[in-house]
């Protein structure tokens, strides 16, 4: 799913969310940073710059931004 929103982004608007707006649509923005070229290991950093200080919560949230590809 989060390879088809970052496609579709080049020529629609995506949106992406949750209940709380941060934890888990945090980890899912730095996940498309990644696809667009972002390292994963400063994923998470750029979106708590560019989106919210709070993004990506828990431990396992950053690991997995850490691994995906």
């Amino acid at each position: 799913m989060l390879r088809e929103a970052w496609s579709r982004a080049e020529s629609e608007r995506v949106e992406v969310a949750c209940g709380g707006g941060v934890g888990r649509t945090g980890t899912a923005l730095a996940c498309l940073a990644v696809l667009d070229g972002v390292p994963g290991a400063e994923a998470v950093a750029y979106v708590r710059e560019h989106y919210s200080r709070r993004a990506v919560e828990t431990p396992w949230q950053r690991r997995f931004v850490a691994r995906f590809q």
